[in-house]
């Protein structure tokens, strides 16, 4: 298993996607978009929205894409993602994807997409949605024809997808093998760039997600947010105001180790365990510093959404860039697999 801490790599190419499957919320921002802010000051970086990928659970509701794809985009701009050092580009304005991703089917052996740990688990976690497609078993692979196609060296991944970038290395040698013999290989055999994530849970505690109902929404009106963290539930221990409790219990504590200073913390810690401060105390403690961070980012995205115009020419120029680059990666491809005779 090859994986790189992504802390340590040097300046490499870089390629990292994102479903348009709903409103990005701060789950996505703290384990997703912060890593990518650090990465395109260091490296050339190759972002997309991955609206292809999208419809591999979202086949019967295609809509959800349309509606989400251009507000993710603006939040992927307002968080600070940077064209001018970043490509941003749509998948599907790519068509070049699709070619490699068939032509990598025809090469890949099914037991490979069978084995990938997650096709089983998400199986059954969606079990809500006929998920017995060949899209969704393919899925990876047309990960590896993204990654591969910009012959990215690192791909930032959490430790459950770890499994993708093992597949598309694969797939990378076994194609180098079957075409590339006696000459330089095509494609590089990318590392999975293990990415630091804020341990931010949802407003219950679970793993904050759209499906739970328990996320606090890049782009919502800070008094929404406001509400939503001051009926947090707390440690249930603390029936009422004079009883003590214990912050670990409690998933505002979890945002306080994101948010609050040290000596916040200390505070929030003595006054819950003595009973000497009451949940909205501690809560208020915490809400300063997430409407600090979030207020400039929601301030940008409606300026960014006030000027649609500007925002389609960024992702045009951005389709146009990943294209001139995909189209130079298919014609060795073709003249691989001895295609060169398109005319």
């Amino acid at each position: 298993m090859s994986t790189t801490d992504l802390t340590q790599v040097t300046s490499k190419r870089i390629l990292s996607g994102m479903r348009p499957t709903g409103k990005l919320h701060l789950g996505h921002y703290k384990g997703v978009l912060e890593n990518w802010l650090q990465l395109q000051e260091q490296h050339q970086c190759y972002f997309f929205a991955a609206d292809w990928h999208a419809l591999t659970t979202e086949y019967a509701n295609p809509s959800i894409v349309k509606d989400t794809i251009w507000d993710m985009l603006i939040d992927w701009l307002a968080v600070g993602i940077d064209p001018e050092k970043a490509v941003v580009f749509i998948q599907s304005e790519v068509p070049e994807h699709a070619e490699l991703h068939l032509l990598f089917s025809f090469m890949t052996p099914l037991s490979w997409l069978e084995r990938v740990p997650t096709y089983k688990d998400q199986i059954e976690q969606l079990r809500e949605k006929d998920l017995g497609t060949y899209g969704f078993l393919g899925y990876p692979l047309l990960q590896s024809a993204d990654i591969l196609m910009y012959r990215a060296d690192g791909v930032p991944v959490g430790e459950d997808q770890i499994p993708h970038i093992e597949l598309t290395r694969e797939v990378a040698r076994r194609f180098n093998h079957l075409y590339r013999q006696g000459i330089p290989p095509l494609f590089p055999e990318p590392e999975s760039l293990l990415m630091p994530a804020a341990k931010l849970p949802g407003l219950d505690g679970r793993k904050m997600s759209k499906s739970y109902n328990n996320t606090i929404e890049l782009g919502e009106e800070w008094k929404i947010t406001e509400k939503k963290v001051k009926t947090m539930p707390t440690d249930p221990a603390r029936v009422r105001r004079d009883d003590p409790g214990t912050p670990e219990a409690c998933p505002v504590w979890d945002f306080h180790k994101v948010y609050s200073t040290e000596a916040e913390r200390e505070w929030v810690q003595d006054g819950c365990t003595t009973a000497s401060i009451g949940c909205i105390d501690c809560k208020m403690c915490m809400l300063k510093h997430l409407e600090a961070e979030l207020q400039p980012i929601r301030d940008r995205r409606a300026e960014i959404a006030s000027r649609p115009d500007d925002l389609r020419d960024i992702v045009k120029l951005g389709n146009e860039k990943a294209r001139h680059e995909a189209s130079r990666t298919m014609e060795k491809v073709r003249k691989s697999l001895k295609m060169g005779y398109r005319v």
